[in-house]
Order: C-alpha cells, then structure tokens, then sequence
C-alpha cells in the first residue's frame, strides 16, 4: 500500500514538473515572438541621401524657385565650418495654374525647401518639406500677398514673411534631433508706420513675450512709441519640426 501511494505521489510530481516546464518553455517562446515583433516593428533609421550636385536633390515634378535680384541661400548650419545650401523649390502640377478675372494667369503651385550639408566633396540632404509654402500668387486682401524671404543667420534657419505696412512675422529653426526645430516665433502687426503690438516667442525657454504700444492710436508729428511688456510662461510641448510642418500658413501663436 505504501508503495502504491509512493507510486502515485511520484507520478503526479513528475506530471507536475513536466507541466511547469512546458508552462515555462511557452513563456519563453511567447517572450522570443514578442522580442521578435519589436525588432520586425521597429522604424528604420532614415537612409542618408548625398550628392554631387544640389540639383540631383530637386523631385520630380518640382522646379529651382529663385526670384529675381537674389543670391543663394548658404551658411553654416550645423557648425563644421563648411556653407550649407538651402534650396526653395515649386510644384509644376498645370491644373494649379489659374486664369484670374483681373490678374491674368496665375501659377498656385505651392513652394517647398530642401536643406543641403556641405560635406566637402558633396552634399547630404539635411531636411525636405515639398509643400510647406504657399505660391507666391496668393490673394492679400486689401493688400498685397505676404513676402516670403529663407536665410541662414546666425547658424539658425530663418523663415521669415513681410507684409509691407502691416508688419512681419518670422520662425527661427535650429537643427537638432535629425531635423529643425522651430525656436522661435517673432512678428510685428503694424498699422502703417505706427506699430500696435509685438510678439516674440523663445520654445526653448518656452516664454512669450508680448508687447502692447499704448499709443498705437497716435500717430500724429509728435507720436512716441510707449510698450507695455507682459510676459507668459507656455505648457511644455515638443517642439515643431520643419519635415512635419504642412502650412505655414496654419501656424498660430
């Protein structure tokens, strides 16, 4: 009787571990799968895209967009000591282009930028948005569409718009995180000469700083500019990067 009973309890100690083992040996494989689809689902770093010559960089269906009278867009963007290139490119899509009843013909294809590293012996293609700019052939209302103007100052990334005696507003770009990010925001509402606010943003420090002319409304001979700075502090929030920007046109601050 002691035996059977020492049968018995042997029996199930040896189902039980067999059990335990395939219960252990599923873990591990389910742990594997899931390590697996991790590694299967992980995003690819981007390929790097060089060049001998900047053109090679433009897409099809895009031209060079150059207007009259300006040079190059170069600087120092990532601080190696070598000029960088930026490109401002147009779409060339037909059916953008419109009869307008008092204007004539009117290209609507939207402007794009391409950022260019200087690698010495070729270039490396920095950052791409197609579309992010509105042609320059949109309506201004009682006025005339805002300017776009690109530059490179200060080893940062300029974007900035003109609009005449309404004022101007501007981004500020810094390379980092494999893109440009937007640092800062600056624009001026003006009613001709006169200047009604001010506005200037720093995302990194993430203060804003707006200033109010309190003698916005006096704009006679003896008309003196008298600001009233109130400053805010923003909620945190990730940066704004150019590659992802769809329309400047859209950006609110």
């Amino acid at each position: 009787m002691k035996k059977l009973v020492f049968y018995s309890i042997t029996l199930l100690s040896a189902i039980a571990c067999n059990s335990k083992s395939e219960e252990k040996s599923n873990s591990i494989s389910e742990h594997k799968e899931t390590i697996s689809d991790t590694v299967q689902t992980k995003e690819a770093e981007p390929i790097a895209e060089f060049h001998d010559n900047s053109l090679d960089f433009i897409p099809k269906g895009y031209i060079i967009y150059k207007e009259e009278g300006r040079d190059e867009i170069k600087g120092d963007l990532n601080k190696d000591g070598l000029e960088d290139l930026v490109l401002m490119i147009k779409g060339t899509d037909k059916s953008k282009v419109i009869q307008h009843e008092t204007r004539g013909e009117l290209d609507r294809n939207r402007r794009g930028i391409i950022v260019l590293f200087n690698k010495g012996t070729n270039y490396e293609l920095a950052v791409k948005n197609n579309s992010c700019f509105s042609s320059e052939n949109e309506e201004g209302g009682v006025y005339y569409a805002p300017e776009l103007d690109v530059s490179i100052e200060k080893g940062n990334l300029i974007v900035h718009y003109a609009h005449g005696r309404y004022g101007y507003w501007s981004y500020t770009f810094r390379h980092q995180d494999q893109d440009f990010e937007l640092i800062g925001y600056d624009a001026s509402y003006n009613r001709g000469p006169v200047t009604q606010y001010e506005t200037s943003i720093n995302f990194l420090t993430k203060k804003k700083l707006t200033r109010d002319n309190l003698n916005k409304d006096d704009d006679g001979d003896n008309y003196v500019e008298n600001f009233k700075d109130t400053w805010e502090k923003l909620p945190a929030k990730k940066l704004i990067k150019l590659s992802e920007i769809k329309d400047f046109d859209e950006l609110n601050f």
